[in-house]
């Protein structure tokens, strides 16, 4: 029988039960180690590492020599079991070495711009310019198939529950997701344009319009943003759903297990929070956690504490009451044998944040010390005590400014307060529910009223909520999934019926004739016989990137873009040519140049 060509193992495959064997291995070469007559190759494939040795005297050698690593190269030869004094228990390949009988270089590499057997730092520039040698890489190798094995399994999870999977279109029209666009234009319309989707909301609802009842995705989107370290430019993924005939503790009940059981399977170790995950309001979350995505790893629990400083003696606070201000109290467990330094460093910190500063009262053995503690009176700090839920030994930082300031202060200082102490546990998932979003906002610069989620989503209380209620009270069945706070799933209940449809796009400041150019597909099919429906939409980059406990999302994505939303690897994007842009109708308008 003969052999095959390239390989009769893989180099993660071989142990003592194969010794004495002829076989045959391809790969590359991962690292070579000389040690005079001997010389030690570690062929490196996607399964693994196999150790191989030639000796001096082979009329091999010196092609073996003379090979660079990452070269790729076919080796045949005799498995033998290696000698206890070099056994190596990291690996399962460990205990056996392969004699090189036959050598073929498959692929000579040239010297390499960044070293694949190390995890040395190299700049992103050249790991994006040359990702795939970095995704040689163990790290990113087992990143990226990390990736490959939490889409097998959520794309399981949804089958196992009855949905089916769809494929929605990629060549579209604008849906308002509240991002820039990507456009494409059309050769065939002049002056037209398509748009990527940035996600595939109208088609989901639409499926259920038509009566699938239940549909997932694993779904791109793009959107035309600025770079950050949980968002990728360009495009990412998602695990799209949505449901008919659903009440929101129905996709709860959906999604909860899915997203549960995916954590749970690759946890490794960590802790997951169990379900059902807990549920806090949006109003709750932004008071106790200063933000709507919050990090319950941290046990630090924000007060309201504007009462204890109103008509006090501490003037600034209660001058700026009058103005409207609130003051919110930050609370700091067991500090109170802290140095005056983390107390003042809290204090700058504040001012690198824009804020004014901190103050703080230390409170300890039954009595209030700091700056501030002079100013109140036995019953407000008692107030102070009762209403941040402080102990003895604990230590209460104020945040006083108008809502919007006071609130994002004091969940930037709750996360600083948590990780310089140490209270945020590494090695845990914590999940919750953030639930009643408003369906309306105040757009600051405009004063215009404007939707704060996604415009398609059913208002509580319907239409007579809509006629009757001030816009900005107005809550919405709109939820997010937050694990130590990353935003990681956010859906809704949608609207299913064409008058509240008018009704809420008409308080948004759009017209009926709006409506029927930009949304007239989704308003025609309201009008024949839509079922409640809802859904969701995880972020499997951020699953992943989570799971594989990295900071920045490009780790988890075979070949991202840089951060400059540019892909140095293909060049894109790039200058079309002159006959690409007439096919497209196309006349480019450069910005004038910035003088510098």
């Amino acid at each position: 029988m003969s052999m095959h060509p390239y390989r009769t193992h893989t180099c993660g495959a071989l142990t003592l039960s194969h010794v004495d064997a002829i076989v045959r291995l391809s790969g590359w070469i991962h690292r070579k180690r000389d040690h005079g007559h001997l010389l030690f190759i570690d062929l490196r494939d996607h399964y693994g590492l196999t150790q191989c040795v030639i000796d001096s005297s082979s009329p091999l050698f010196k092609m073996a020599e003379e090979a660079r690593l990452e070269s790729v190269l076919t080796i045949t030869g005799k498995v033998v079991g290696r000698s206890a004094e070099t056994i190596n228990k990291t690996i399962p390949t460990g205990d056996i070495e392969v004699q090189i009988q036959g050598l073929h270089v498959e692929s000579n590499a040239d010297i390499l711009p960044l070293q694949v057997n190390t995890n040395a730092e190299f700049p992103e520039e050249t790991r994006l310019k040359y990702r795939f040698l970095d995704l040689r890489r163990e790290k990113l190798h087992r990143n990226i198939t990390l990736r490959n094995k939490v889409i097998a399994s959520l794309r399981r999870r949804m089958i196992d529950q009855g949905f089916m999977e769809f494929q929605t279109p990629i060549l579209t029209a604008s849906s308002p997701e509240g991002a820039r666009d990507f456009l494409v234009p059309s050769r065939l319309h002049p002056g037209q344009f398509y748009a990527l989707p940035q996600a595939p909301q109208q088609f989901k609802q639409l499926l259920m319009m038509a009566g699938f009842d239940r549909y997932f995705q694993i779904a791109p989107c793009f959107r035309d943003e600025d770079a950050r370290a949980d968002r990728s430019p360009g495009e990412f993924y998602q695990l799209d759903m949505e449901m008919s005939f659903v009440t929101q503790e129905d996709v709860f009940n959906v999604i909860e297990p899915v997203v549960h059981g995916v954590f749970t399977e690759f946890a490794d170790g960590r802790s997951v929070s169990p379900a059902p995950f807990s549920r806090i309001s949006y109003a709750d979350s932004m008071l106790k956690y200063g933000n709507d995505k919050p990090d319950l790893r941290n046990p630090i629990e924000i007060a309201d504490v504007t009462e204890a400083f109103k008509g006090s003696d501490f003037a600034i606070f209660d001058k700026n009451i009058q103005k409207g201000h609130v003051v919110r109290g930050i609370p700091a467990p067991k500090v109170a044998d802290q140095p005056r330094s983390f107390f003042d460093k809290m204090n700058s910190w504040a001012q690198e944040q824009g804020a004014p500063g901190l103050g703080y009262i230390i409170f300890e053995n039954g009595e209030a010390k700091g700056p501030i503690a002079k100013f109140l009176d036995t019953q407000r700090l008692e107030m102070l005590r009762k209403s941040a839920k402080v102990q003895d030994g604990d230590a209460l930082f104020f945040a006083c400014a108008p809502v919007k300031a006071a609130t994002t202060l004091a969940g930037l200082a709750r996360t600083k307060i948590g990780s310089d102490l140490g209270l945020i546990d590494p090695k845990a998932f914590q999940f919750c529910w953030v639930v009643d979003y408003p369906m309306y906002e105040l757009n600051d610069k405009t004063g215009l009223i404007e939707f704060s989620h996604n415009p398609f989503s059913m208002p509580q209380g319907g239409l007579q909520a809509l006629d009757s209620q001030d816009p900005l009270t107005i809550l919405a069945y709109q939820y997010d999934i937050v694990c130590n706070g990353i935003e990681l799933c956010s859906g809704a209940i949608r609207n299913h019926l064409p008058d509240i449809m008018y009704k809420a796009f008409e308080i948004a400041g759009f017209t009926g004739e709006d409506l029927e150019t930009k949304f007239g597909g989704m308003l025609r099919a309201l009008k024949f016989g839509a079922p409640p429906h809802g859904g969701c939409a995880p972020g499997v980059d951020r699953i992943v990137m989570l799971i594989a406990d990295e900071p920045n999302i490009r780790e988890v994505i075979a070949f991202p873009l840089n951060q400059q939303a540019q892909d140095l690897l293909m060049g894109a994007p790039s200058v079309p040519s002159a006959q690409q842009l007439t096919d497209v109708h196309i006349r480019v308008a450069l910005p004038p140049k910035k003088n510098t």
